[in-house]
């Protein structure tokens, strides 16, 4: 009777410490914010063709990327008491480049579609626009409605929400997509698309400095659903992080005064 006392005993101190063991080894992982904090850098990935979003600028004789994303991510790593770093490369790379650890989030005006969301995580919306439609400005009387894009050539960004909307909206309408929205600006400019699809802070900014493009007043069916930060699946306390910076980016009209700054800064 005392062995089996004895052996029960034995048994339930074992699979305490068993457990406790478990406990130490989950709670040693890193999580993604430690490894950050760590590193001493938040590494963004973005696609700098986008102003007001992001673009290439002079700034007082030095080259930088700029725009109302980059100021967001500032803040973002200033709230984890960390450096910046900017990884700049096409559009349709982005979520591989966020997936594979290359970097550590993706801001680059980026819609959270159902479809992305299969295979990332996304902050709370941080801003929302309307998607807009430029043509040549010899073509400003010729094409002035969805209908008028039939059998045209229409471009966007490869993998964007512009690319998804061209498909759905614009019937009879042949997709040009390309990886870099400059492209698609000089293939306009060269005939080569009849008219490119973008959103319209974006469409502004290139129409601003090209006075041979001209923006339409053609309206979709269904509008920007935002952009949001892109987060690799599995890092909640990271998405937790960026949305309690966003929320107080927001509250305090933070955002509004980034995007007035960056469309200013793209003319």
């Amino acid at each position: 009777m005392f062995n089996k006392k004895l052996i029960a005993m034995i048994l339930m101190v074992c699979l305490s410490l068993g457990f406790v063991g478990c406990q130490s080894k989950d709670n040693g992982v890193e999580s993604k914010i430690d490894q950050i904090k760590k590193s001493g850098k938040l590494v963004i990935g973005t696609s700098a063709d986008y102003p007001p979003y992001e673009f290439h600028k002079e700034v007082n004789g030095k080259h930088e990327i700029v725009g109302f994303d980059i100021e967001i991510a500032k803040e973002i790593a200033k709230d984890l008491g960390v450096e910046l770093e900017i990884k700049d490369m096409r559009f349709d790379g982005l979520l591989a480049a966020l997936q594979s650890g290359n970097v550590d989030i993706v801001i680059a005006g980026m819609t959270p579609t159902e479809e992305r969301k299969q295979n990332v995580d996304f902050s709370n919306i941080y801003y929302t626009s309307v998607q807009s439609v430029i043509v040549r400005y010899e073509d400003k009387d010729s094409i002035k409605t969805l209908k008028d894009l039939d059998g045209k050539i229409v471009g966007a960004q490869k993998g964007s929400i512009q690319e998804q909307i061209v498909t759905e909206q614009i019937e009879g309408a042949n997709l040009r997509a390309l990886g870099k929205i400059s492209d698609l600006v000089l293939s306009l400019k060269n005939n080569k698309v009849d008219a490119i699809v973008l959103e319209k802070p974006v469409a502004n900014s290139y129409v601003n400095k090209n006075l041979d493009l001209y923006l339409t007043e053609i309206k979709f069916e269904e509008e920007d659903a935002g952009s949001a930060v892109a987060i690799k699946k599995g890092n909640d306390d990271l998405v937790e992080a960026i949305n309690k910076t966003l929320e107080r980016l927001i509250n305090d009209n933070s955002i509004e005064r980034f995007v007035m700054e960056a469309i200013q800064l793209a003319e």
